[in-house]
């Protein structure tokens, strides 16, 4: 979806810079005034300082996004990990309870990461989503979840020690659940649409403007195509970073992994 967008872009952009080219020769002399292309070029770089400072800023966002979504699935793995010690101190009648925790971990691995080895074993559910990312609004998941809860609240505590890790145990569950809802809300697009609209908008105005004072050789129209491909390439980054969990920039399953192996031993 990001690379079909960023074609689309840079054919907008080309296409505008096309038009200028092919507008230019049919505009009267005092359009194509020395002043006339001073004062366009004063437009043009106007706008890119606008264009130049709204990417940067995009950027920044989406990279600070990502990385706050690789260090809430850091969260999660830990929180997992340290929800399983707790049931493994407190005996073997939580052994259920940590199978299906493991088993939650696998597949929250198999749904998330479609293109990555799935984590051996077969007792995680054989449903796969289609969209990656999808697994963490997925009621297979969110049953597991549930179960895990139930299973915890019913535990019976036997002596004072048991009471504590009971209350303990509870309160990393709820820990667990609340990174888990944070991770949905940060898996959608940030983009305004209207937003990416204008930026386009802009950079059209842009490329019209080159199209209109370049000058007509080999040499200016490479310049402008490589130009338009630096600039979409910009765009194609901040989709991809915009959805941490699909496309080519995905956050890094191996916390996720490396719990699954604790939970395993």
């Amino acid at each position: 979806m990001a690379l079909f967008d960023t074609v689309v872009v840079l054919a907008i952009l080309l296409g505008c810079c096309a038009l200028g080219i092919l507008i230019r020769p049919f505009l009267a002399e005092r359009h194509r005034s020395r002043e006339v292309i001073e004062f366009v070029q004063l437009v043009v770089a106007m706008l890119m300082t606008f264009v130049a400072l709204v990417l940067g800023l995009l950027t920044s966002s989406v990279k600070s996004s990502f990385d706050k979504v690789g260090n809430d699935l850091k969260a999660l793995a830990i929180q997992v990990i340290q929800l399983d010690r707790s049931l493994r101190v407190w005996g073997p009648d939580t052994q259920p309870t940590r199978d299906l925790l493991r088993a939650y971990t696998a597949a929250a691995i198999a749904t998330t990461w479609l293109r990555e080895p799935k984590p051996p074993g077969d007792y995680y559910p054989n449903q796969v989503p289609t969209n990656a990312g999808s697994y963490l609004e997925s009621s297979i998941m969110g049953d597991m979840l549930t179960r895990i809860e139930v299973d915890i609240r019913q535990l019976e505590p036997h002596d004072p020690m048991q009471r504590r890790l009971l209350t303990t145990c509870i309160a990393q569950f709820e820990r667990l659940m609340q990174t888990r809802w944070r991770l949905i809300e940060e898996t959608g697009s940030s983009i305004s649409l209207p937003f990416y609209i204008v930026l386009v908008f802009w950079l059209a105005v842009v490329f019209s403007g080159f199209g209109l004072t370049a000058p007509r050789n080999a040499l200016s129209y490479t310049t402008i195509l490589l130009g338009g491909v630096s600039i979409v390439s910009a765009f194609f980054v901040i989709q991809e970073l915009d959805t941490p969990f699909s496309g080519l920039f995905t956050v890094s399953s191996q916390p996720l992994r490396d719990a699954l192996n604790h939970l395993s031993q």
